[in-house]
């Protein structure tokens, strides 16, 4: 595991790598920072974007959408993958909204995860992201990033998650997890890590980045 000095030096060369950070989701509201996260598993933000405005402009509040026809949903996030599942996910989410929180988007962890659709991830990028709340997103750049560099043993997303929260500082959270995925993006990709120009080479524990400065 890596020392609080070592750690300390990630975040460094990591926030100076990417000091402009925000989430790539396009939204103007909590609601619709929410939906567009549960569009965007196993799809790219941008392909997201590409299809919220229209989605947006034919429901644009939860009671909206809770009363819109599913096969409408459908055909407009039909790009994003896995629509069916994923129409339900809003459309049921945007019904538990109405019903249960009056159509405002729950501002705690343990109320987003109550609604269809919404894990850890999904919550505390609505948390991070809309309303400033420390948090630690874990998705597939934080998952393989943390572990590669030594933050983590672990596969398991929320024992991942708890395991940051343990070694990056409170008010570090929400920009950490978007370092890293600015990161994974750009030079730690799955197949193809860029170690030959990575910032934290020296930092990092992957086994595999001696073998790619080699070949390099």
């Amino acid at each position: 595991m890596k020392t609080h000095a070592e750690i300390k030096k990630i975040c460094r060369i990591l926030r100076t790598s990417y000091p402009d950070v925000k989430t790539q989701l396009i939204h103007k509201t909590p609601f619709e920072l929410l939906t567009a996260t549960i569009l965007s598993a196993q799809c790219t933000d941008k392909q997201v974007n590409s299809v919220t405005p229209e989605l947006f402009k034919e429901f644009p509040c939860p009671k909206a959408l809770a009363d819109a026809d599913l096969k409408k949903i459908e055909n407009i996030i039909r790009s994003t993958g896995f629509f069916h599942n994923k129409a339900k996910h809003i459309k049921n989410c945007a019904r538990v909204l109405v019903e249960n929180f009056n159509s405002i988007v729950p501002d705690n962890l343990e109320e987003l995860i109550t609604l269809p659709g919404v894990g850890r991830k999904t919550a505390n990028v609505v948390l991070s992201a809309a309303f400033g709340v420390p948090a630690i997103v874990v998705d597939t750049h934080v998952k393989r990033i943390s572990k590669r560099i030594g933050l983590t043993k672990h596969t398991d997303p929320v024992k991942i998650e708890f395991d940051l929260m343990r070694l990056i500082p409170e008010n570090n959270w929400k920009d950490f997890s978007l370092h890293l995925i600015y990161f994974g993006r750009e030079i730690c990709m799955a197949r193809k890590p860029g170690c030959f120009c990575c910032p934290v080479y020296d930092l990092c524990d992957y086994p595999e980045k001696f073998k790619k400065k080699a070949e390099f």
